[in-house]
């Protein structure tokens, strides 16, 4: 099989590029001949043919002119299957990897401040990317569909009227040995965390969407509750966690006690060991590795229904999905919850292995090009 594969931009820490790199991968493996175009793009294996695509466009033009420059580029040649990761102009498969745009701008406008709500729907580069996307969600541009949740596919279906049957759930794969092998109790130590202190942990860069602002105030109306308590006369003292944040963002302009910024860290797996819980409250997620990635190193899960990623959590038993994340009583009870009860859990991680992500994408790639045919 003949195979192009569509990537803009390659980034060390991105989850689709670990993604991208074990498929190429695997692809060669299986005789495949496999043709990767992207702007840029750091150490393909060296059987992958590199093409550069050039664009020098503004933030708001930038992706347009990269789906013409790709759809010139393609017709140089002749492919079995064209795979793109990116929202293009015509592919036999598209991987809606970064859920769909119109969604998240719906969510961005619900949870604004009142005077940011404005700004958050319009400008160029969001009316470009909406009719990007609209232009690859057509029927007739995109033969099939990998989604990586059903609320993705749901998404898909109910926004953009594609058929559901032609819409293939492949959920996300992780490293998972690695996420087994961290360090909990150097880690502590690193970061001034005791051995009987309860440490909450969050991953991410974009807190803005990933909702850190709302893990913030469920652990200050923790910290509310708790004082309360202390001064009850049949009270007991509910212990104030410590977090960990792991990632880039705007830090707050006063930290609340009890928070820690490590910013971005290359053995992340350290952070989930030393961790005893982990939360993320996106506002719209299409489904965040990271939950994957803490379920793999044994971590309960508190995300929000937004989180394409919550359909793998067992409510109670490995985690909570909370509907309303953004009361701080909400946020507060769920955490207290698991500081009551700490423990480790238990999941088939098989079902998050980066081998089943890419056994199950190549199935599809090559049934698009059987169907395709010569």
């Amino acid at each position: 099989m003949k195979l192009a594969l569509i990537r803009r931009q390659y980034s060390a820490t991105g989850g689709a590029e670990l993604y991208l790199q074990r498929l190429l991968g695997a692809l060669v493996q299986s005789g495949h001949e496999v043709h990767l175009f992207a702007e840029s793009w750091e150490g393909p294996p060296p059987e992958v043919k590199f093409h550069p695509i050039h664009c020098a466009g503004s933030r708001a033009s930038r992706g347009w002119e990269f789906a013409n420059a790709v759809q010139a580029a393609l017709k140089q040649d002749r492919f079995d299957c064209v795979f793109s990761l990116e929202r293009t102009l015509q592919q036999d498969v598209y991987r809606a990897g970064d859920g769909a745009h119109r969604v998240w701008l719906q969510r961005r406008h619900e949870f604004a401040s009142w005077w940011r709500k404005p700004f958050t729907r319009f400008g160029a580069f969001h009316r470009n990317m909406l009719r990007l996307e609209a232009q690859t969600l057509q029927p007739r541009n995109t033969r099939h569909i990998i989604a990586n949740s059903s609320m993705v596919q749901r998404e898909i279906i109910d926004h953009f009227a594609f058929p559901a049957e032609r819409i293939h759930i492949v959920r996300n794969g992780v490293d998972v040995p690695r996420f087994q092998r961290g360090k909990r109790a150097e880690t502590r130590a690193r970061f001034g965390v005791t051995d009987v202190e309860f440490l909450l942990l969050f991953v991410g860069s974009g807190w803005e969407r990933k909702g850190l602002r709302f893990v913030i105030q469920g652990l200050a109306e923790l910290a509310t509750r708790r004082r309360e308590r202390a001064v009850a006369p049949a009270g007991t003292a509910c212990p104030r966690p410590k977090l960990l944040v792991v990632g880039k963002g705007r830090q707050p302009a006063s930290v609340p006690e009890g928070l820690i910024f490590a910013g971005p860290m290359r053995d992340v797996e350290d952070a989930y060991a030393a961790a005893d819980l982990f939360v993320t409250l996106p506002i719209y997620e299409p489904a965040a590795n990271v939950v994957f990635e803490a379920l793999s190193a044994g971590l309960p899960v508190i995300t929000t229904v937004y989180n394409g990623a919550a359909e793998v959590i067992q409510e109670g038993i490995t985690g909570n999905v909370i509907k309303e994340f953004w009361r701080p009583q909400v946020v507060a009870e769920t955490i207290r919850g698991w500081i009551e009860r700490p423990r480790r859990v238990e999941v088939e991680t098989a079902a998050f292995s980066l081998e089943r992500n890419v056994s199950e994408t190549l199935a599809v790639l090559e049934g698009a090009a059987k169907e395709k045919g010569p």
